[in-house]
């Protein structure tokens, strides 16, 4: 999962300024032209000779200090993901389809008749201590994710697919029973023994498997319960990826060296700084060339777009932002998400008129230029023909969210409307900080929806630093009604790491039976047929538009700014391991 952590200040815009509809047709042709000029960018830096050595400085741009978990299994939050990159390795690399190839660190073979998945690590995959990666390293994370003292968010039904799982995560059983190691711990197979195999188990980030190992050696000696906060996955992580963490400044700064057992080949440089920078600094560090890699934040393009001695690469990633309505909560003794008929938010009108209201391509045009765009489903464009290409979305449409509450009976009593009931109608909104266009974009949309006569307000009348923000839905703080995330999403189309009973993850905490039936259709023995499944992942989003849960916002270009003196960076899907560029290729040109 991923989430968006930029700060945003608090602007001095005024809010006559706010008013996006009085944007000029020019501009708007011109964001257009913008956004159609980043779309034929490339995927990847030019090709050129490399030399070895050299130091490349990577930005991390946050506006509050990473956490610093180093494991795929504990950690949830893509910044994390961001600053291990370097040395963090899944055991899979793709196709540009994102579909698992045999050409990383480990190959895949599924046995449908037997319902096994059969992973080989290969011989030279090496932790930087210079041990093998063996059979107990593809095994151990699979106790780290079920076991209950970790408190792995990662737990849920579609790793309970994996027979023994669900036991040892009840503390039934010791061990999970349907993870086989044929050669013993020491050796570099796994077997796992599925209940049922899945269509989605071809593609990378399905997440019915693990397509992460942890060294065994190194954790074993450590707690489950202490593991999160143990140095030795904070301060001292092992990978067997290009480069190992030499110096880790905890929240602020990474400092790489060369993995010299890396499998691939030696690296090309000597050394890796990835660094915090702010979001409001990002563009000037862009133009200062203070960094060789960084991420260009979109409403921040305009002022970048024109520096010197950079090359930008770009991509539409698989990623979006949506709005999401609290109508229950997580139930851990049950281990499910449990609606609350009598939430607030539990009313499909209020909820359809509140994604009418919202103008979210002008706010799109006026604060990012084009770079970032609506979005009419939850399965992205880039997930091709599993996108709904049929649907409208929530198109700005005032008219129709007012006729929508007033056939609900939300009457209008002076300024606000009440509930049908007759009582009083207040919306907790509960939003991140982020860059310096955060908080006029905010409240844009609570004035639109001021305008329908909503009495929204933000939640504690602020916006929420990152941390406080996910603190606030993971435990459903009752000052949240509803409120904006992103999601950066598997490669896999599945919807069910994120909106099941049974996931963690399913902030809005709704569960219908309709949506249980899609979920599983979708990922039924029926789905490796490709037009079935196509089928009911189009049922699911015209599902999910209808009753609006969650509402899609929008999604962006994901550019990035290289010195053009560096070559081997790549956002491509086939030159990439775990969604990140194949950092051993990447160094200065000769």
């Amino acid at each position: 999962m991923r989430k968006n952590k930029a700060l945003l200040a608090i602007s001095t815009i005024s809010l006559s300024a706010l008013t996006l509809a009085a944007c000029s047709n020019n501009k708007n042709t011109n964001n257009d032209n913008q956004s159609k000029s980043v779309s034929k960018f490339a995927h990847e830096t030019p090709v050129k000779k490399t030399k070895q050595g050299g130091t490349l400085k990577v930005a991390l741009e946050t506006d509050t200090p990473f956490s610093g978990i180093f494991s795929n299994e504990l950690s949830t939050s893509d910044i994390d993901s961001q600053a291990a990159s370097p040395g963090q390795e899944t055991l899979f690399d793709t196709d540009d389809h994102y579909r698992i190839t045999n050409k990383g660190p480990a190959t895949l073979k599924l046995d449908q008749k037997a319902n096994t998945i059969t992973i080989t690590v290969k011989k030279g995959v090496k932790w930087s201590d210079g041990k093998q990666v063996i059979a107990k390293d593809l095994e151990y994370p699979y106790e780290i994710i079920a076991n209950k003292k970790t408190q792995s968010e990662r737990y849920n039904t579609n790793i309970e697919n994996i027979i023994g799982v669900k036991e040892y995560h009840e503390g039934k059983a010791e061990t999970i029973s349907g993870i086989e190691m044929p050669d013993g711990e020491n050796g570099r197979t796994i077997v796992i023994h599925c209940k049922e195999l899945k269509p989605g188990m071809y593609n990378s980030g399905n997440r019915y498997f693990w397509e992460a190992a942890e060294p065994y050696h190194y954790l074993k000696d450590v707690p489950f319960n202490k593991l999160k906060s143990s140095d030795k996955i904070r301060q001292k992580p092992m990978f067997f990826g290009p480069y190992q963490a030499s110096k880790v400044v905890r929240g602020q700064s990474i400092t790489w060296t060369p993995n010299k057992y890396y499998w691939r080949g030696k690296p090309k440089l000597d050394k890796i700084v990835t660094q915090v920078v702010a979001s409001n600094s990002a563009s000037q560090a862009i133009k200062s060339h203070k960094f060789d890699v960084a991420t260009v934040i979109p409403t921040q393009w305009k002022q970048v777009k024109n520096t010197k001695n950079v090359n930008f690469i770009s991509q539409v990633p698989l990623t979006y932002y949506y709005l999401g309505f609290k109508v229950g909560k997580w139930d851990a003794k049950q281990g499910k998400n449990v609606m609350d008929k009598n939430s607030k938010m539990n009313n499909k009108a209020l909820r359809q008129a509140i994604g009418y209201a919202m103008n979210t391509d002008a706010v799109d045009k006026r604060y990012t230029y084009g770079i970032k765009f609506a979005i009419p489903t939850l399965i992205p464009a880039p997930f091709g023909d599993y996108f709904n290409k049929n649907e409208k979305g929530y198109s700005y449409n005032l008219k129709k969210a007012n006729a929508i509450l007033d056939k609900a009976g939300y009457k209008k009593k002076g300024k606000w409307r009440t509930q049908p009931n007759g009582k009083p109608l207040t919306i907790n909104f509960a939003a991140m900080t982020g860059d310096s266009t955060r908080e006029p974009i905010i409240q844009n949309y609570i004035q639109q929806w001021h305008k329908i006569g909503l009495n929204v307000k933000l939640t504690n009348g602020r916006l929420i630093e990152f941390n406080s923000f996910y603190d606030k839905l993971q435990n459903d703080d009752p000052k949240v009604d509803m409120f904006t995330a992103g999601w950066g999403l598997p490669s896999d189309p599945s919807p069910q790491s994120y909106y099941s009973e049974s996931s963690i993850l399913n902030y809005s905490r709704f569960v219908t039976p309709e949506n249980n039936k899609l979920l599983k259709e979708i990922d039924s023995q029926k789905a490796f047929d490709h037009k079935y499944r196509v089928k009911k992942l189009h049922e699911w989003q015209t599902y999910m538009n209808k009753e609006a849960y969650n509402i899609p916002i929008d999604s962006f270009y994901q550019i990035t700014a290289i010195n053009d003196q560096v070559t081997g960076y790549s956002l491509k899907p086939s030159s990439s391991n775990n969604n990140h560029t194949l950092w051993y290729k990447v160094g200065y040109s000769k």
